[in-house]
């Protein structure tokens, strides 16, 4: 096998891998990030086939906790303004999962190699998380408002309606709702 072929493989396997951490250029129209990334949507799609979560429930998750970006982290704190402290949390990924809830995820799923800057990966925590979501607390698969504070503050925060005094969170989980609502119509149109 010559040099240029076996340098054509390795760029070839390359390119098939997870794709960049980069986000996709519009964040605002369902149909164009599932025409820029296609790996996005199929990944989307396979976890509504398993825990069914609907594609637009995850597309308005993700965009609020990482914008979509694969190694997205959490801002580093500062004592006195100058000393770092180190991150806010240990959220990481498109998902914006914490490292315990991730290691839980990768033990009851049986996806011990999964990675949080994977989209595949990301979505199928996501559809597991909000699965378990549904049936400990009710809430419906397609309530992205609902599922969205359940999500953020944990499902034993939002039983004890930790979200409730916090309406910054209140806004934001508004947000989520109005652009599931969003992505939702846009699909639909996109389709035909």
């Amino acid at each position: 096998m010559n040099k240029f072929l076996k340098v054509a493989i390795v760029m070839m396997v390359a390119s098939c891998g997870g794709g960049s951490s980069e986000a996709p250029r519009n964040l605002d129209n369902a149909c164009l990030l599932a025409r820029e990334k296609p790996q996005y949507y199929t990944a989307m799609k396979r976890t509504e086939s398993r825990w069914g979560i609907p594609v637009y429930v995850q597309m308005a998750t993700i965009h609020q906790e990482s914008r979509f970006v694969g190694n997205a982290k959490t801002p580093h704190r500062y004592a006195l303004g100058v000393i770092p402290l180190g991150r806010q949390s240990s959220a990481y990924g498109y998902s914006q999962a914490l490292d315990s809830t991730w290691d839980e995820y990768r033990d009851d799923a049986g996806r011990r190699g999964a990675k949080r800057n994977r989209i595949q990966d990301a979505t199928d925590f996501m559809g597991w998380y909000m699965d378990g979501t549904t049936r400990r607390l009710g809430i419906a698969k397609t309530d992205a408002r609902n599922q969205y504070l359940a999500y953020h503050e944990g499902r034993t925060g939002y039983a004890r309606g930790s979200h409730n005094s916090k309406g910054w969170l209140l806004a934001v989980a508004d947000k989520v709702a109005a652009r599931a609502e969003m992505y939702r119509a846009q699909l639909a149109s996109c389709r035909r």
